[in-house]
């Protein structure tokens, strides 16, 4: 073997026995220095926070929702005959009794003539027999059976009227004519429709509201509605449900809004931003907002002693300069670097920011 080869050996097997003593009877002088008063603790971790006040503000419940005609109704016919007219075209706005669809009057005309006519024939028997009842010729029993014939005339009359009026289809309320299902020519039975007839003012704006925030709402609190095109509509709450749907387990709401000249239609998508009274909220950068173990959001904020403390929030408003939250007491040192790093508990170095 190579002389060269030889020293090579020679170095590697040192410096192998040398690790092998190293390992198995440490390093000179290390165990005088590890003793148990000489062991240090480990360096606190640093975060940096911001000072965050308690602002007293408005409290809103925000829910995505849509406008909703306040009625639809399809107007139907309460008789039956062949429409003669139907002059309202759909998606025309029209007024409380306007004609919808006019039906044929056929005889209903000649049919209330004749009842005239035989009411007035009776009512010249009522009027002879009152005067012959005076004279002695009519007893109390004639002049009763008179006045029973003259008041079946009387309503014959009044039902042969109805139906002559019951051929023109009439708007039950102002609205908009949203869809004619009945055009010239064709044949009604009692019961068919007409056409859908729809209230847009007042309009509704409609939603459905979590668990959580249906206990903050009431009747008659005020509400707005942010419409997709960027319009708002002003109203109040006129009904939030008391039962929550099985499957959402939401509480349906619906909030009343002015509609003047109806142009506003419906089912167009809104935020409905409704006040729920007031109270402490503070700003805090939506960065600062974290999870804890449990699943809730929240903050970490630094108390007494320089611990952090985990605070659930909630959001109550997301603004350009931050989130409004809520759950939080007084002024707080709120971290706002290294809150992802910290647990609760743990004692910190604390940087304050602007």
């Amino acid at each position: 073997m190579k002389l060269q080869y030889v020293f090579v050996i020679a170095v590697v097997g040192v410096v192998a026995l040398y690790f092998l003593i190293r390992s198995l009877f440490g390093a000179p002088g290390a165990s005088a220095n590890i003793q148990p008063g000489n062991r240090q603790a480990p360096p606190q971790p640093s975060v940096q926070a911001v000072f965050a006040p308690a602002v007293i503000r408005p409290y809103e419940v925000v829910v995505r929702g849509r406008t909703q005609a306040t009625r639809a109704v399809v107007v139907r016919s309460e008789t039956s005959g062949v429409v003669a007219a139907a002059t309202v075209l759909q998606g025309t706005t029209v007024g409380r009794g306007a004609v919808l669809c006019r039906l044929a009057v056929d005889a209903r005309q000649a049919a209330l003539d004749q009842a005239r006519a035989n009411l007035k024939s009776n009512q010249l028997t009522q009027q002879g027999n009152l005067e012959l009842q005076q004279k002695g010729f009519r007893s109390a029993t004639q002049v009763l059976q008179s006045q029973a014939g003259l008041d079946a005339a009387t309503a014959a009359v009044r039902q042969a009227e109805i139906a002559l009026a019951q051929v023109n289809i009439k708007a039950p309320f102002a609205g908009v004519f949203d869809r004619r299902d009945a055009e010239v020519g064709a044949y009604l039975s009692p019961g068919q429709p007409c056409g859908t007839l729809i209230e847009l003012n007042p309009l509704l704006v409609v939603g459905d509201v979590p668990e959580t925030q249906a206990a903050k709402l009431r009747v008659g609190a005020p509400a707005s509605a942010r419409l997709v095109s960027g319009e708002m509509l002003s109203g109040r709450i006129r009904y939030v449900a008391h039962d929550a749907d099985p499957q959402t387990r939401t509480y349906h709401l619906e909030v009343s809004v002015a509609n003047p000249g109806m142009r506003v239609r419906s089912g167009l998508s809104a935020d409905l931003h409704i006040g729920a009274g007031s109270g402490p909220a503070h700003l805090v950068p939506a960065s600062a907002l974290v999870l804890d173990a449990r699943g809730r959001q929240g903050v970490r904020t630094v108390g007494d002693g320089d611990r952090v403390i985990f605070t659930p929030t909630e959001v109550l408003a997301e603004t350009p300069d931050g989130v409004w939250v809520s759950g939080l007491t007084g002024a707080v040192r709120l971290i706002t670097v290294g809150q992802s790093y910290v647990a609760d508990g743990q004692r910190v170095r604390v940087t304050l920011t602007r």
